[in-house]
């Protein structure tokens, strides 16, 4: 039995598994930001693009 406590003390595995899963979601939460970032610029641009489409067709 007291082998047994031992090696459940002595046994990682698990840390290591909950240490993965917070560098997955972290890396989750970076990529989501970092596309939503990009889909509102890219947003922005082409918004920017349309209405001086539309200007240069409304003034011919």
């Amino acid at each position: 039995m007291k082998n047994l406590i031992e090696r459940f003390v002595k046994d990682e595995s698990g840390a290591t598994a909950i240490e993965y899963g917070l560098i997955a979601a972290l890396i989750s939460v970076a990529l989501i930001t970092g596309a939503t970032t990009l889909g509102n610029t890219l947003n922005s641009q082409f918004q920017s693009l349309s209405d001086k489409m539309n200007t240069a067709k409304n003034a011919n």
